[in-house]
């Protein structure tokens, strides 16, 4: 399969949070993860806003993140600036 993708993502497990800016969060795992971007895996992605903040739990970065993608238990993010 060809790659499109403008940076190649890394597999990985991860615990992640999705914080909405009202202060409610919901745990997440990062499947993979690049400089662009990231796939999520979550219990549902409804109700999960199209902008969120993305929190890594293992260096406890924050990324700006806008919904792509969403599939049945997966979503797809890009790091906004």
């Amino acid at each position: 399969m060809d790659e499109h993708r403008i940076a190649p993502r890394r597999r990985l497990l991860k615990g992640g949070k999705i914080s909405f800016s009202n202060g409610a969060v919901i745990d997440c795992t990062i499947r993979n993860l690049s400089d662009t971007g990231a796939a999520l895996d979550v219990n549902s992605p409804v109700g999960i806003p199209e902008r969120f903040m993305l929190v890594v739990e293992a260096d406890h970065r924050h990324l700006p993140s806008r919904v792509v993608w969403r599939k049945e238990r997966r979503i797809g993010v890009h790091f906004e600036n």
